[in-house]
């Protein structure tokens, strides 16, 4: 398969030009289709105001959301006239509440959602929500960008974090054209005594599905010696000099259908390279 759906939602003005930039050179290397939701948010909530508030103070912050989104829209939309590639851009306003919902109902029809970091300086409460819903309730694979640099489709070195769980499984079969153009794929087990796995040789049943595909794989099985397995990963990453991670995505929650762990919060808000995780 390929990716023919790429799907992306921009929420600030500052990340029109980094996220467009990071996607556009991958959209048009796949033949793509690139979908953008321009998101005004109202951040209100449904039903009552908050302590002092008024009927005008709600009015101005859903005319802010609507002012938002257009300036994005109108962002993306002179950005995207500039390029020959397949493009679609929707401009659309919700309150805080409903942001989940509307993102997985797009995401589902993706074959791969890019979104910008969620974590980090100045990103607001909504970027993980966003995040989260297009992996866990849209079951969409997300491409994290570190920044508008385009993330390759045939990348030199590819790092799968690899525990034997079915969402890594997921993340490796979502990412298995990336894999297969890849020049070398690399799999990392840290403490493999910890995973449940029946194999005495760990990775090797994995190494031996990729190798089918005629991907050139390499197994690292590392100690775990730093304190979080997402700085282990890390490291690992720059040891290597990775270009990609693939990982699956975790997550818990009694209220909604999932929130990342403290562990991935790290690792996305560290990672210099894109991280394409999957559920």
């Amino acid at each position: 398969m390929a990716y023919k759906s790429v799907f992306t939602v921009i929420t600030d003005l500052s990340d029109v030009g980094p996220v467009l930039e990071a996607a556009l050179p991958f959209v048009r290397a796949e033949g793509a289709h690139l979908n953008v939701l321009c998101l005004g948010i109202d951040r209100t909530q449904t039903g009552y105001y908050f302590a002092g508030a008024t009927a005008m103070m709600h009015e101005e912050t859903l005319l802010h959301a609507q002012s938002e989104a257009k300036e994005i829209e109108d962002a993306v939309r002179e950005r995207l006239g500039r390029t020959e590639v397949s493009w679609g851009v929707d401009a659309v306003i919700a309150q805080t509440a409903t942001v989940a919902g509307l993102v997985a109902r797009r995401a589902r029809f993706a074959d791969l959602v890019m979104l910008p970091k969620p974590y980090g300086p100045n990103r607001t409460m909504d970027a993980p929500v966003i995040v989260e819903s297009a992996m866990f309730q849209g079951q969409a694979p997300v491409m994290v960008l570190p920044g508008d640099a385009a993330p390759g489709t045939t990348p030199s070195k590819v790092v799968i974090a690899w525990n034997e769980s079915a969402e890594a499984m997921s993340a490796v079969r979502r990412a298995l054209p990336l894999l297969i153009a890849a020049g070398e794929v690399n799999i990392l087990i840290i403490d493999p005594q910890t995973h449940s796995t029946d194999s005495a040789d760990p990775g090797s049943e994995l190494s031996e599905m990729l190798n089918r595909h005629g991907v050139k794989v390499e197994v690292s099985i590392v100690a775990k010696t730093l304190p979080r397995v997402s700085d282990m990963i890390l490291r690992h990453l720059s040891d290597q000099n990775a270009e990609l991670l693939v990982m699956g995505a975790y997550g818990h929650s009694r209220f909604r259908e999932a929130i990342l762990g403290g562990a991935t919060r790290n690792l996305l808000e560290q990672a210099e390279v894109p991280v394409l995780m999957a559920h």
